[in-house]
């Protein structure tokens, strides 16, 4: 006897029809804020012009206000640029990879996750720009012919490929986030008043860049996003394997190997879902998308944030065989001085936090839970920063030379310049929900008769 297979839960509850989602869309752009979005933009906004006035005071005295010395050259500020950059090049890469292999649920996930590029990048290029200590000379890192003396870029440095591969993912990535709202600015743009608010009408019409939904748009449309997603992907791989080249070409133990570039692609990854996740679960409370933003959604990316932590987590204990198997006694050293040595407590939170935890998402009832997925996912985003700091900071401590060894301690101007960036990101964030659509309309409605709860009920009756 041929027996039915069990349908998929639907990814769009509340029996909404095609002019409850336009509603529902446009309602955090048309309306009022409500009190959760008012308490966590003064939260933002406090961190960030707390971290604006660090950032003045470093600029204004020098990177001397750090906890460097001359053996940890390089911590937070490059721990956090990794972090950021981590975070931003997988909002992209999620996005583009579901769009190539047609995942249904991408559709109330993609906005959120390219914005989180965009921004995340936004707060990556701050650190290497402070760093310079002069950031009005920040134009000399581009390679053009220098009138101002015998300078001249060495294009053998992976610092200037990140230049080029960070610049060219962040242009390929904003072109992608704005070809996918064109449809939801020409909604917003058809909605509005010309009494109410004529400004506001005319820049929408501006944004929608003369969209009629005609099917020649529709396949325009389509076209150009495959073409763009196809174009990402690769630049996603690109991008983190050349950040990780700035460890890998060097020859301090620790860094000197040729794992980085797939180890860092996967904490990209792995720190991006949990990232997307933290902001969709504040943003279906904050902006009311609790229709749209399902805990289907959020099982799926648990399931993805399992597989890539115990890869992450193969990628350590590889690391560490090989440093056993080189024979080499100061890539032992290293890694030995990483678990047992002065840092052995960032060591201990970036296992717990990247290995341990995302194994509790074989659990169904922790796997499906907006609780339980929120902590679990600020845990995994602080285990992908100690993974960085422990990358860095416990490799530089202890050097060739034990005369020269010596530890790092933030000051409050770190702290500050890194909270600051949070600030930021969030405020960014949150007045990017207020002025566009967090999720797209359009693409919805494409599902609502194969996902929508209402349809689903009656297919299954």
């Amino acid at each position: 006897m041929h027996k039915e297979s069990e349908i998929r839960d639907p990814l769009i509850l509340g029996n909404k029809t095609y002019h409850d989602i336009t509603r529902d869309i446009a309602r955090p752009v048309e309306g009022k804020a409500n009190k959760y979005w008012w308490i966590l933009f003064g939260l933002s906004v406090f961190l960030f012009l707390w971290g604006i006035g660090c950032m003045a005071y470093t600029i204004g005295t020098g990177i001397g206000a750090w906890g460097l010395n001359k053996t940890v050259n390089w911590a937070w500020d490059i721990t956090n640029f990794v972090w950021w950059i981590g975070i931003g090049h997988a909002g992209t890469l999620i996005s583009a990879v579901l769009l190539l292999f047609r995942q249904k649920w991408r559709m109330a996930i993609n906005r959120s996750a390219e914005a989180m590029t965009i921004f995340g990048v936004v707060q990556a290029g701050l650190f290497p720009l402070i760093h310079m200590g002069r950031p009005w000379l920040a134009y000399w890192v581009f390679p053009f012919p220098n009138e101002y003396g015998p300078l001249w870029q060495n294009f053998n440095s992976p610092l200037l490929w990140d230049v080029f591969a960070i610049s060219t993912y962040l242009t390929v990535s904003t072109v992608f986030w704005y070809i996918g709202l064109i449809p939801d600015f020409a909604m917003i743009r058809d909605r509005m008043s010309k009494t109410i608010s004529p400004m506001k009408k005319k820049l929408y019409t501006l944004l929608a860049f003369g969209w009629s939904g005609r099917a020649k748009h529709w396949q325009r449309f389509e076209e150009v996003s495959l073409v763009l997603a196809g174009l990402a992907t690769p630049l996603v791989f690109s991008v983190h394997s050349i950040v990780s080249m700035d460890f890998a070409t060097s020859v301090i133990p620790g860094w000197h190997t040729t794992i980085f570039p797939p180890y860092f692609v996967l904490g990209a990854l792995f720190s991006g879902f949990a990232m997307v996740e933290t902001l969709l679960i504040i943003m279906r409370k904050v902006v009311n998308m609790e229709a749209y933003i399902t805990i289907k959604h959020i099982e799926y990316m648990n399931v993805i944030i399992l597989f890539t932590g115990s890869l992450v987590g193969t990628a350590y204990i590889t690391e560490l065989f090989m440093a056993w198997y080189s024979g080499v006694a100061f890539e032992q050293y290293a890694f030995l001085n990483r678990a047992t040595g002065p840092y052995w407590w960032a060591y201990a939170a970036m296992m717990s936090c990247n290995v341990i935890i995302p194994q509790l998402y074989w659990i169904k009832s922790i796997r499906t839970s907006f609780i339980a997925t929120f902590i679990l996912s600020i845990f995994v985003n602080i285990g992908m920063w100690f993974e960085r700091f422990v990358i860095i900071v416990t490799s530089l401590h202890r050097d060739f030379l034990p005369s020269s060894w010596t530890m790092f301690s933030p000051t409050f101007i770190d702290i500050g310049i890194f909270l600051g960036t949070i600030g930021f990101f969030f405020t960014l964030f949150l007045m990017y929900a207020r002025t566009f659509p967090v999720v797209a309309q359009a693409e919805l409605k494409t599902i609502l008769k194969s996902s929508g709860s209402e349809y689903k009920n009656k297919t299954h009756e």
